[in-house]
């Protein structure tokens, strides 16, 4: 081989190794490349790997918390399933008790309503006895007088003029008294506002009114008077039940719903007893005062002239029945005339009619049927006209015959009948034309026997609306225990005993008892 083949040898073999060494030298400079990369792969690798194991430390710290937490919460809620356990036992327990509360209830309630029945049964079957033995009672006080009067007539041969004991009772000044708590002011009654000489009073658990007299008349004229109110005895006059001679004292039945003056007239409605009239009871009133007033008339030898006879001498019990005092005051005159009585009442008929009382109430009614018409009281309800005017007619006649003309003997017999006659068309009128009457206020005057007497108030004497139980056991009206506690008092009105206290409770029974009756007498009332 020659040179040149051997330096084209060389200069391949050299051409060749820098192909190879630029190779090499691009590849070294791949693989760096590749090295870096791989590094930085590797870098960011352990910067992720280091990051995974703080989460995972941190997921593993979180996750036990949280099985400490569910832990937890398992056991609240096995504590909650006991819980519910245990409510549910109480709840079945507590169903079992309120059935058999339940059941027990009920056994009171039919035990309550029977009781309730019994004791109204037993309330009214005491009614009825006490009723009944209050009328025996009274039958046996009627034949003790009779006794009595028998077997002093029967020793004394006659009734002496003098003495005056038959047919009531005679009482002491200690008595009268007691009766009125030593004249007391609040016992002291009034008439058109102004204060009387008479005291409402109790003697042996009776309601009475206590007239003091005093020295105004002899002890001749007293006994006179005395005997002559024991002599008249009529349902529409005040009965005596008493006297007493020193100091002089006449005892009379108390009536509870005061004078026809305080009833009637507009201004005096103001007091407790006060009732409003209806034109029914006018009428019947005015027929009753009329039979009582014709009874005096009809007195023998000569008749007993009432002489001042105005709505203040008429007194209305508690069903309204009208009864007359003050008669027998001209016992020892002369006079005998009954025209001024007459006329009296014909003044008292326009007072029934106008609700009116004022001077001059006959002439300004001029004995005219517009003016009759006219000064109709409206309080007492829509007056039937004809009535009215047949009412209004006989009052005005009534009212003249001391005035000449034709009634100079227009007599009280002759007014009975016609007020008969109004009478019964009133009836008539209330029946047919449905009238209604008010039934917690007027009762007919035939029951007054038939009330019971667990009804009445010991103190007032009436039925009762409103029934409270005391101390003592017994039953008040309310406005009347309240009023005597209020007084000072504190014992007790019937047993005069100290009260234990003074509370006082309703008696929702009685007054259920009280409405019953009451329903039952209106029923009555209008069949």
């Amino acid at each position: 081989m020659n040179v040149a083949e051997k330096l084209d040898y060389v200069r391949r073999k050299v051409n060749e190794a820098k192909l190879m060494i630029e190779e090499k030298t691009r590849e070294v400079k791949v693989n760096v490349e590749r090295s870096d990369k791989a590094e930085w792969a590797i870098s960011l690798c352990n910067s992720r790997i280091e990051e995974l194991e703080v989460g995972i430390k941190e997921e593993s710290e979180k996750r036990e918390k949280l099985q400490g937490t569910l832990d937890s919460d398992k056991d609240c809620i096995e504590e909650a399933k006991k819980y519910v356990e245990k409510g549910k036992t109480k709840l079945s327990s507590l169903g079992e008790l309120q059935e058999e509360l339940s059941s027990r209830v009920k056994a009171i309630m039919e035990a309550k309503s029977q009781a309730e029945v019994e004791l109204e049964r037993v309330v009214l079957k005491r009614g009825e006895t006490i009723t009944e033995t209050e009328k025996l009672r009274n039958q046996r006080d009627v034949f003790n007088l009779r006794i009595e009067f028998c077997k002093e007539k029967e020793a004394i041969g006659l009734v002496s003029k003098e003495e005056v004991k038959c047919g009531y009772r005679e009482y002491v000044a200690e008595d009268i008294r007691l009766a009125t708590e030593s004249y007391s002011d609040r016992l002291r009654l009034k008439s058109g506002g102004s204060w009387t000489n008479v005291y409402r009073g109790r003697i042996e658990h009776t309601t009475v009114a206590v007239k003091v007299i005093g020295d105004r008349i002899s002890d001749q004229d007293f006994e006179a008077k005395v005997k002559l109110l024991n002599e008249i005895r009529h349902p529409n006059l005040v009965a005596i039940a008493g006297f007493c001679q020193k100091p002089k004292c006449i005892l009379f039945e108390y009536m509870h719903s005061g004078n026809l003056r305080d009833n009637l007239f507009t201004s005096q409605r103001k007091t407790r007893r006060s009732k409003i009239l209806k034109w029914h009871d006018r009428i019947r009133i005015a027929h009753q005062v009329c039979s009582g007033l014709g009874f005096l008339h009809s007195v023998k030898p000569k008749p007993v002239i009432h002489g001042r006879l105005t709505p203040s001498k008429i007194l209305l019990d508690r069903n309204l029945v009208p009864k007359i005092t003050g008669f027998g005051l001209i016992m020892h005159s002369d006079q005998s005339d009954t025209k001024p009585d007459v006329m009296a009442f014909g003044v008292l008929l326009l007072h029934l009619l106008t609700g009116r009382n004022w001077p001059g109430l006959l002439k300004a009614m001029s004995m005219k049927e517009t003016s009759i018409l006219r000064d109709l009281d409206q309080t007492a309800g829509k007056w039937p006209l004809e009535l009215a005017k047949e009412f209004g007619a006989l009052a005005v006649k009534c009212s003249s015959v001391n005035r000449g003309g034709g009634n100079m003997d227009f007599s009280t017999r002759e007014i009975m009948e016609e007020l008969g006659k109004i009478r019964e068309k009133a009836d008539e009128f209330k029946i047919i034309g449905g009238y209604e009457e008010a039934t917690n206020s007027n009762i007919n005057e035939g029951d007054l026997n038939d009330i019971p007497s667990v009804f009445m108030c010991p103190i007032l004497q009436e039925v009762m609306k409103n029934p409270h139980v005391a101390a003592d056991g017994f039953s008040y009206e309310l406005e009347a225990i309240e009023e005597w506690l209020s007084m000072g008092h504190d014992t007790s009105p019937m047993t005069n005993l100290r009260l234990d206290y003074q509370i006082l409770t309703p008696n929702h029974t009685l007054r259920s008892l009280i409405q019953d009756w009451y329903s039952k007498k209106a029923a009555q009332a209008s069949s």
